[in-house]
């Protein structure tokens, strides 16, 4: 009897840790139904942020198969002359590519070739779930990978897009030359963790490694492998590490971290008083003359 009332404690146990963890796992990384963004998006992004005019340049619409069957969108656009300079551009948690044409306008203005993908489970990609950077991180080398043999590829991302292409740079796409990061996380568990703590005012056990297991149940990954820091120092082009002081969905401190990791050559710039994902939006003039001369002298 005794053995039985055992196993079937056990049993409760896993059956509510399934429980917590799934109910996080859609909570925070599946699409809607309607391919509206995660539920938890409500507690993280600005609300009133609208995505910005599409750029007044020639654009296309490209799509790439992933390696696990997605079929995913992609938005070209072209300079006004030809160049073998492209940007591939990558977007935060919850939003999709249409939120980076503000940055594309200025790549064009500057005669780039620009790439801005929906990642997986955003825009108009398949996908039902986000995976933080893991997985999508592998569809942005894939992206590369259609450019042109001649193509001199940067990577810049914005929040779960630093991410994504911190970890993308890491698998040495060919033809990279440098990567921007803009607030980006050193693992996504990290995160969660102190927005768990934030919004719902729960501790990271049990919750956190339940949802773990569940999230690599559901797509194949842990939240806990969306994880920078574990690979910035695999990284061997320039590395340019943006972050506003004010941050509070990633804190401050971990572009430190990642940046005291890094071993690639290097370069940081703070923005006082600027949020999350907000440094451009402080001081826009400030921002792209730092990540222009950045990559003039990566080139």
């Amino acid at each position: 009897m005794k053995k039985i009332l055992i196993v079937a404690v056990i049993i409760l146990l896993i059956g509510a840790g399934y429980f917590v963890g799934n109910y996080f796992v859609d909570f925070a990384l599946k699409r809607g139904d309607d391919l509206s963004p995660p539920k938890a998006c409500a507690n993280i992004a600005d609300p009133n942020l609208k995505a910005p005019p599409i750029p007044n340049f020639p654009a296309e619409d490209w799509t790439l198969e992933s390696f696990d069957g997605l079929k995913l969108h992609a938005k070209k656009f072209s300079p006004a002359e030809k160049t073998d300079r492209w940007a591939i551009l990558v977007h935060g948690y919850g939003r999709d590519g249409t939120y980076a044409y503000d940055y594309a306008d200025e790549y064009l203005k500057r005669g780039w070739n620009v790439l801005v993908p929906d990642l997986r489970a955003a825009g108009e990609s398949e996908g039902e779930f986000i995976t933080m950077g893991a997985l999508e991180s592998r569809d942005v080398f894939d992206w590369a990978s259609k450019l042109p043999s001649d193509a001199k590829i940067i990577l810049h991302g914005v929040s779960m897009g630093a991410a994504t292409v911190m970890m993308t740079a890491a698998l040495k796409p060919k033809n990279l030359v440098a990567v921007v990061e803009d607030c980006g996380y050193t693992s996504a568990y990290e995160m969660f963790t102190a927005q768990l703590n934030k919004i719902f005012s729960l501790p990271e056990y049990p919750v956190m490694p339940c949802a773990n297991n569940v999230c690599k149940l559901k797509t194949g990954v842990k939240i806990s492998d969306a994880a920078p820091l574990e690979v910035v120092d695999e990284i061997t082009v320039p590395i340019l590490f943006i972050h506003g002081d004010a941050d509070g969905l990633v804190p401050f401190e971990m572009m430190g971290r990642l940046y005291d990791k890094a071993v690639a050559p290097k370069e940081k710039f703070v923005v006082k008083g600027a949020g999350h994902a907000d440094a451009k939006r402080t001081n826009p003039a400030a921002y792209f003359d730092k990540v222009f001369t950045f990559l003039e002298g990566s080139l």
